[in-house]
């Protein structure tokens, strides 16, 4: 059960921060997330994967539908992607959610050396 809070309050985290601040905020959120939930170091790392997974591959989709893929071709197009959009966001996503992982063990970590 804390896992699936720890997703969805990581992903709300992120959309609310993300309002505000720059794309780092959701290292923040995740870090926070990790901070605060109780669960192993594992699950805590891919809680906070899973959270901004979900939450940027969703982002991503819905801009790229909003302007019927026309960024997303001419940026796959500059990278090494073939001109594909659709990996052009799931690589969104994996790099958001990696720095999610990352911050959320680390908020993890913190709260096992504090006690």
């Amino acid at each position: 059960m804390r896992f699936l809070v720890s997703i969805i309050f990581t992903a709300v985290l992120a959309f609310i921060a993300g309002l505000w601040l720059d794309w780092w905020s959701i290292a923040l959120a995740a870090f926070i997330v990790g901070l605060m939930v109780f669960q192993s170091a594992a699950k805590a790392f891919v809680g906070g994967f899973l959270g901004v997974f979900i939450f940027w591959g969703a982002l991503s989709w819905w801009i790229n539908s909003e302007n019927k893929g026309i960024l997303a071709k001419k940026i796959a197009a500059i990278l090494p992607l073939s001109g594909n959009p659709v990996l052009l966001i799931l690589v969104t996503a994996l790099v958001g959610a990696f720095v999610a992982g990352v911050a959320a063990i680390s908020g993890n970590f913190l709260r096992s050396a504090m006690r």
